[in-house]
């Protein structure tokens, strides 16, 4: 990106989460006055604190693929699938659904793949800019993350690894001697496997946040622990918004709540298809000696991480909404896939439920609103928020200090939805 020219300029962030957070950092180093508000702490109980701790630069195949819709039957059948449907919501989700079944088609697959791949290619380099200005030395952890299967699998894995090699993705094919010498400690019930070297993880995905969360305010910005209720405009086209205790004027604002951001973009008038994939963690605390990187059993769709608070569980998708409560079988799904791969492990605490933003085509939505110009969008990022939050940020504060990033951000706009 061009280096911008300082400005004094004021805007206004709606979400504390890693999109938000990352987003304000980029914002000031640009020279904007700042201010984040939130109806939480920063990183609490929120899906920047919940995920799988990920930094997943290799993720751009997206789940948008023909053949997903013949394998969505049986996940749905399956007691230890990754699916399931809370059916009271369904009728709120067709229309998402509908959208989501005409993407995939492999025109569309390669072109989210494409555009996710523009981005993720970029995501590591962003954190580090930002990681300069903190110690992370003892959370994150460059180790790689391994994806393995069984052999009914194979096929459905090796589409992914051909467009992967298409793209450039750094990756290596593991045989399952390899997985055991790399792992030693999973149940052999492994017959293929993929490492992905480039990757990271956090050994404590909210830790991470608050540290940038505090870079941000020792730069000078400010936070406002508030519930926005509304947005409007002046007749000058600034966007002022309407909390539960004040009112805000800025000259720029942005929208990068996840999967609460559709509340506010219903209320400017641009229906953008968003909604949620719930997802559930719980923790082994004391077993993290067991795994020395993340790993992700694709047949069940879940996956393990060691971090401080032991071996974190994550995985289901959930389609069930904002407001539906946490499903105890999504949890039991949860605990027994990880002692089907651990059997000694004990028991389980901090059952979890979090919210993925995700949008129809697999796309975020980055960059200006449809209708006023001093109104922004970072959100959407599905299960990939984590790996996303600093280059999201990077963009979307170049684009409002009116630099050219030498990227086609076409694809994200939220133009695509009109």
């Amino acid at each position: 990106m061009n280096k911008s020219v300082k400005v004094d300029s004021s805007v206004g962030v709606i979400g504390a989460g890693i999109q938000g957070v990352c987003t304000s950092l980029f914002l000031m180093r640009k020279g904007f006055k700042v201010t984040l508000i939130d109806r939480d702490d920063p990183g609490k109980s929120s899906a920047s604190y919940g995920n799988a701790g990920h930094f997943s630069p290799y993720a751009s195949v997206p789940i948008n693929r023909p053949d997903i819709l013949i394998d969505v039957p049986s996940m749905l059948l399956s007691s230890t699938g990754p699916l399931a449907l809370k059916w009271n919501y369904v009728p709120k989700m067709l229309p998402w659904f509908i959208k989501f079944i005409k993407n995939c088609t492999k025109k569309n697959m390669l072109h989210t793949a494409k555009y996710m791949h523009q981005i993720l290619d970029r995501a590591l380099p962003a954190y580090d800019e930002l990681f300069k200005d903190i110690d992370v030395s003892e959370l994150v952890e460059n180790r790689g993350i391994i994806y393995f299967w069984t052999e009914k699998d194979l096929k459905s894995r090796e589409l992914e690894i051909n467009i992967r090699n298409e793209l450039g993705v750094k990756q290596q094919l593991l045989k399952p001697h390899e997985i055991h010498d790399l792992e030693p400690n999973i149940k052999k019930i492994y017959h293929g496997g993929v490492l992905y070297p480039n990757a990271r993880h956090a050994k404590n995905p909210g830790k991470i946040l608050l540290k940038l969360f505090d870079s941000f305010i020792k730069r000078g910005g400010r936070f406002e622990k508030q519930n926005v209720q509304s947005i409007n405009f002046s007749s000058t086209y600034k966007p002022i918004i309407k909390t539960d205790l004040n009112f805000y004027s800025f000259d720029k604002l942005v929208i990068a709540c996840g999967a609460f951001s559709k509340k506010l973009t219903d209320q400017v008038d641009e229906k953008i298809p968003l909604d949620t994939e719930r997802g559930y963690h719980v923790h082994f605390k004391g077993f993290d000696h067991l795994l020395s990187r993340p790993v992700i059993f694709l047949n069940r769709g879940f996956g393990i991480t060691p971090m401080q608070q032991g071996l974190r569980v994550v995985g289901t998708v959930e389609f069930g909404g904002l407001n539906n409560p946490p499903s105890k079988k999504r949890i039991l799904n949860l605990v027994n896939n990880a002692k089907y791969l651990f059997p000694e492990i004990g028991e389980h605490y901090d059952e979890w439920l979090g919210f993925r933003p995700t949008l129809p085509d697999f796309l975020p939505v980055i960059g200006p609103s449809k209708k006023y110009k001093n109104l922004f969008y970072s959100f959407g990022h599905h299960h990939l928020g984590w790996t996303l939050g600093a280059i999201s940020g990077k963009i979307l504060s170049g684009i409002i200090a009116g630099e050219n990033t030498n990227l086609n951000l076409e694809p994200y706009s939220s133009l695509r939805f009109s």
